[in-house]
């Protein structure tokens, strides 16, 4: 028999395999098999590609951001490069700077056109701390701030204590209305327990100021103690020679009330019990005339020792008073009796003053009033 008509070992296995009812399973299982070596072959060559496309192209200097380092701050360090499927990702590098409180006093050297108001909010405190921080220099009033002062700029909203030879850290604390752990804790007050000894006769040296997070006290205000009535108007006497004698009779208001200025706008400082300003500053030129906001007496006539210049307050007879402040001139006298809307003074820019207004205040006999919730929609 010829061997080109023989049948090769391939055929003859089909046959075999077809006689006994297997030839079917076995294309389809060496189909599988073939396919399965080819995707193979092909992820192998791929791979072998991408590696070397990768190793031959540099990385720009654009392509990953530098990394800060700030000294005192551990930088943060790319990740790690993650691949998959054998393809490199590069991460984005971001260094965050962590914000970090500050935690002791900075000076602050006031500018033409601050308030307390303004400084407060750029350093993110309030601004009664701006008073507290400085009642040497500020002694509790807005207005005393001039440009040039040199402030101390609390880290926290609380208050700045400097420490008396013979005080106690409980009452002190309790002054301020905090614990003593509130003010040993405190980090910048360089203090502890250990170092600290008898809360009643700590070892604090004196002279040594300290930060009382969280701190409050009530303001010391010069400007006219409440109450100053035509019966009494001696409790005036401690702020200057504008006190006057008791008064018997007199005009007495309509319980309403007009605006004491031409202007009815705000110029300067608004009503603030929070900042220690009880009344508003009412825009006026020097010279422009300040009214009576109601009938009354005049109960102190005069200059103010504490900031408020030349200052005339009256008293309305209805458990109302008002005062009217930084005047250039004055046109009453001390008993004299006055109709709603009588010119009493004139505008100026007398005492602590930042510039010509009108400080008005309305006052009940034993608190005060806003102004805006009173006078005549503007």
């Amino acid at each position: 028999m010829d061997n080109k008509n023989k049948p090769g070992i391939f055929s003859r296995l089909m046959d075999t395999l077809i006689g006994i009812g297997l030839g079917e399973s076995f294309l389809r299982s060496g189909t599988l098999l073939l396919s399965l070596v080819l995707i193979g072959a092909v992820v192998w060559l791929a791979r072998l590609f991408l590696a070397q496309t990768s190793a031959e192209t540099p990385v720009s200097a654009g392509t990953v951001e530098p990394i800060v380092i700030v000294e005192g701050i551990e930088p943060v360090l790319p990740e790690a490069v993650d691949t998959f499927g054998g393809v490199p990702r590069l991460a984005q590098v971001h260094t965050t700077i962590p914000s970090r409180p500050r935690q002791e006093v900075v000076k602050y050297t006031v500018a033409e056109g601050d308030t307390i108001f303004g400084i407060a909010q750029n350093f993110g405190i309030e601004p009664q701390t701006v008073l507290w921080g400085n009642y040497y220099t500020l002694l509790d009033d807005p207005h005393a701030l001039k440009p040039g002062q040199e402030l101390n700029i609390l880290p926290v909203n609380g208050t700045y204590h400097e420490w008396q030879d013979g005080e106690g850290l409980n009452g002190v604390a309790k002054y301020y209305g905090v614990t003593p752990e509130d003010i040993i804790n405190y980090l910048a007050n360089n203090l502890s327990l250990e170092t600290i000894g008898d809360f009643a006769r700590p070892n604090i040296t004196p002279g040594t100021w300290l930060v009382v997070p969280g701190g409050k006290r009530e303001f010391i205000s010069w400007s006219a103690p409440l109450g100053v009535t035509r019966e009494n108007p001696a409790s005036a006497r401690v702020l200057g020679p504008g006190a006057c004698e008791p008064v018997t009779g007199g005009a007495v208001g309509f319980g309403t009330f007009v605006w004491p200025a031409s202007n009815h706008r705000l110029s300067g400082f608004d009503y603030s019990p929070s900042t220690n300003h009880w009344g508003i500053d009412i825009a006026g030129n020097e010279g422009e005339g300040a009214y009576a906001t109601d009938a009354g007496v005049v109960v102190y006539a005069g200059w103010n020792n504490y900031g408020y210049g030349n200052m005339i307050m009256v008293d309305h007879g209805n458990n109302f008073q008002s005062l009217y402040a930084h005047l250039s001139g004055i046109s009453v006298g001390c008993g004299q009796s006055v109709g709603q809307g009588d010119l009493i003074g004139i505008i100026g820019n007398t005492g602590r003053s930042s510039g010509s207004h009108l400080h008005f205040e309305i006052r009940a006999i034993s608190s005060w009033v806003n102004p805006w919730d009173v006078l005549p929609p503007p």
